[in-house]
């Protein structure tokens, strides 16, 4: 974060200071950063905002962060026994977005980067991150912070060094991004797909399309260098194109409408104008040629590109990575970066964002798959397909579905969570876990499969679930644990590696 008064932090988000040493010079309590809403991360220098939360009221642990070196403290209310000044906002969360938009109008040299879609934001995030930083320097947010504090917290990393600002941005609503876009506008945004995700709080696909489009409604014109990178293999993303007058710049893995069936070792290649959703006459701009999966799911292919072509092995795993690479490619080569260089990039790029297809092998051979940080209807049809995929490979591999509840889906959880057990005995796992009521649903899908030989398990919660597998697990199975972030069964995976540890 560049410096800042304490006066200057209360001009931009229009607060007023009380309380703390003030008086020792205009500069005195300067804020170095960071900005931080948890006490134990303050440091000398930083900026604690106190945000009220679920469990907890962050203006009750103020002090605390003042004790850890904190500069100064934005809160929503006065805070006498606080020993540093205090900017009183009106709303902590709007200041947070007012600080950061007023911080990055300081840093003219900055490119924003938006990635918004129903999933794979982290992954293209962290892969368009390794590949600009190449670039020069790159800030781009931890984790999953892609919200109304996620963003500006990440925003106000980037000092004047910075010259890329890689950024996701998710939506609840309608409204969501352009709020988020209104706080770092993008010069180059980034639409993956628009699936069921948060259909129950969006009320259909439509209005989920209608919400992620507002990433390229925020881009200024071609004249200006906007630019907005669209998956040309989902309809409903390559309609954007209407919406924005930056340039278009299109995507295609060539990949079915199901996704990459994950029961073979290659794919077709890229998808032609017939097949991709580009305009009449134009094919897709970055592609992706000669798809083929190794024993644990990791992508290799040609990239090809406006420049030129150039190999790519992911270390990633799942096919479903390929798209979320072509996104990252298009975002380089519009930033200036040569096709070997970024193919070399993405060849390099790791796993950044924790329990996101994080393999892990046990000494008896089971292969621990934990991709429950988070889960909608389409990113657990591409889990389910890696699962096959890793199952099919060995003689005796057996796969093993531990699935959980997808959250925010309103009318269609039922008919999504029956899909997803389906699906998964489609596969032809072996065992399929439902755990919590709520995923209940599941095990009816799987069961509804004719002829399906495998078993079909309801577990109370995480604890329940490891115990199930205690008896059932074979060497060599591989496991999939898959949910939205709330359902918790990173505990499943846990547990399990846990278990052959002792």
């Amino acid at each position: 974060m560049i410096r800042l008064s304490v006066a200057e932090i209360a001009a931009y988000t229009g607060g007023t200071v009380t309380g703390g040493p003030v008086s020792g010079g205009p500069r005195a309590a300067d804020v170095t950063g960071p900005v931080v809403i948890d006490s134990r991360q303050a440091v000398p220098g930083a900026l604690f905002a106190a945000l009220p939360g679920e469990h907890v009221d962050g203006h009750d642990y103020a002090a605390a962060a003042v004790a850890r070196g904190a500069s100064a403290i934005l809160a929503a209310r006065p805070l006498p026994a606080v020993a540093a000044p205090v900017i009183v906002v009106a709303d902590v969360t709007l200041a947070l977005g007012a600080l950061a938009r007023a911080v990055l109008g300081l840093l003219p040299g900055v490119t924003v980067v938006g990635i918004t879609g129903s999933s794979g934001k982290t992954s293209t995030k962290d892969l368009t991150a390794q590949v600009v930083e190449r670039l020069g320097p790159t800030v781009a947010p931890e984790g999953s912070l892609n919200n109304e504090i996620g963003l500006p917290l990440t925003v106000l990393r980037a000092d004047s060094s910075t010259r890329y600002l890689i950024l996701e941005m998710s939506a609840r609503g309608i409204g969501h991004i352009a709020y988020l876009a209104g706080i770092a506008p993008p010069k180059i945004s980034v639409v993956l797909n628009v699936g069921r995700a948060h259909a129950g709080e969006f009320g259909s696909v439509d209005a989920v399309a209608k919400a992620k489009g507002e990433i390229v409604e925020a881009l200024p014109p071609a004249a200006a260098g906007g630019v907005a990178v669209l998956n040309a293999d989902d309809p409903n993303v390559a309609a954007m194109a209407a919406r924005t007058g930056a340039r278009t710049v299109f995507t295609s893995t060539g990949f079915t409408s199901t996704g990459f069936t994950g029961t073979g070792s290659t794919s077709t290649g890229p998808a032609g104008p017939e097949t991709a959703s580009v305009p009449p006459g134009r094919a897709a701009d970055f592609t992706a040629g000669g798809v083929t999966l190794d024993d644990l799911g990791r992508a290799s292919f040609t990239l090809r590109t406006p420049a030129g072509s150039a190999p790519v092995s992911l270390t990633l795993h799942g096919a479903h990575h390929v798209a979320n690479a072509l996104a990252a490619a298009a975002v380089a080569a519009e930033l200036g970066m040569d096709t070997r260089a970024i193919a070399d990039a993405l060849t390099a790029a790791t796993v950044r964002s924790g329990k996101r297809m994080e393999l892990t092998r046990r000494p008896d051979g089971v292969l621990v798959v934990n991709d429950a940080y988070n889960a909608n209807p389409d990113s657990t049809r591409a889990a389910i397909e890696a699962l096959a995929h890793l199952a099919q490979q060995g003689t005796g591999r057996r796969g093993i579905a531990v699935l959980g509840y997808m959250a925010e889906l309103g009318d269609i959880a039922a008919e999504s969570h029956e899909e997803a057990g389906r699906r998964a005995a489609q596969a032809g796992a072996a065992v399929v876990i439902a755990v919590g009521a709520e995923a209940a649903p599941i095990l009816d899908g799987a069961r509804s499969v004719g002829g399906w030989p495998g078993e079909a398990v309801a577990a109370a919660d995480p604890k329940a679930a490891v115990a199930a597998l205690r008896n059932r697990l074979r060497p060599g199975d591989v496991v999939l644990v898959k949910a939205s972030k709330a359902a918790g069964l990173w505990e499943v995976a846990d547990g399990l590696l846990a278990e052959d540890d002792q």
